[in-house]
């Protein structure tokens, strides 16, 4: 396979298992370009992309636009906070306005769920879901199991532990689909209050007890306690939910075995990791971010080839 089938990004349920591993050679030539004393390729010279973002975000705004700069693209920032959407512009308003200026490709995060999805069915341009509410954010799945890929040879028949706040996660749903396309097993483990009903339906084992977890798993995927987006409490307390949730060294210290670490960031230190295992040798998180930057100069190059 030479090129995505869609040209948009909207999920990672959309991708076959062969488009990913595209994305996943890709992203390794664009790493070799990042590890250049020019870090810089002509790829998308010709093409205008606009960020735009109704939600905050700090890693995956500049990760994209780091990765649309290394690609030599022209570069349109767009935040909610500052736009005419506090005004009561509708959001097809507001992007028709960007490609009314001659935007090619629009990466967007929004709050509702779908609403990548409305704007593909609306507009020319390629779109890129850079978050959907809790529906689905695919290059942090991407950006994942491309770094489980990295450090462990493959990703099928690896056995992962998502852990958390998965009712609340995006990033939960799109790694179990990339995770699964690859071969890989997936266990879900948190608090009941937060996960989701029906999460065994999608074929994933579910654990209450972090301990158990571990010991079954060779790499943990460890997610932030997303406050913002609960209006209810789900737990007594951070403090408890660390007492029987968060992973410190004691406790890896504890397994039979070695296991990779993971955070799609920002730690909440103290709650779901401790400092010592955040910063330690088993922890590949700041490979993660470094590896977000490949991964999204992947998809960029590849949906701009497709114009259909």
């Amino acid at each position: 396979m030479s090129q995505l089938k869609t040209k948009h990004l909207l999920g990672i349920k959309n991708l076959s298992s062969e488009e990913i591993e595209l994305i996943f050679e890709t992203a390794d030539n664009f790493k070799d370009v990042l590890n250049r004393p020019i870090k810089k390729v002509p790829s998308l010279r010709d093409v205008t992309v606009a960020n735009v973002f109704f939600e905050n975000s700090t890693r995956t705004r500049l990760s994209f636009e780091l990765a649309e700069k290394r690609l030599s693209a022209d570069v349109v920032n767009f935040s909610s906070a500052s736009s005419s959407v506090k005004k009561g512009e509708t959001l097809l308003d507001t992007v028709n306005n960007i490609l009314a200026m001659k935007v090619d490709m629009v990466v967007m995060r929004h709050s509702s769920p779908g609403a990548p999805h409305f704007l593909s069915k609306h507009i020319d341009a390629n779109i890129i879901n850079a978050g959907d509410g809790t529906h689905e954010h695919p290059t942090q799945a991407l950006l994942d199991t491309f770094s489980i890929r990295e450090r462990t040879g493959d990703v099928a028949g690896k056995k992962v532990v998502i852990v958390g706040d998965i009712l609340h996660s995006r990033v939960a749903l799109s790694n179990i689909f990339a995770l699964q396309k690859l071969g890989a097993e997936v266990m879900v483990c948190g608090p009941a209050t937060l996960l989701p009903k029906h999460i065994a339906e999608l074929g994933v084992k579910v654990e209450l007890d972090i301990r158990k977890a571990l010991e079954w798993c060779d790499v943990a995927n460890v997610l932030r306690i997303q406050l913002e987006r609960q209006k209810m409490r789900y737990f007594p307390s951070l403090r408890e939910y660390s007492l029987y949730y968060g992973i410190n060294k004691q406790l890896l210290e504890s397994l039979d075995k070695e296991i990779v670490i993971m955070h799609p960031g920002p730690i909440n230190r103290g709650v779901e990791l401790t400092s010592d295992v955040a910063d330690s040798e088993h922890a590949i998180i700041l490979d993660q971010v470094e590896n977000g930057v490949a991964i999204r100069m992947a998809v960029l190059y590849l949906l701009a080839g497709v114009k259909a």
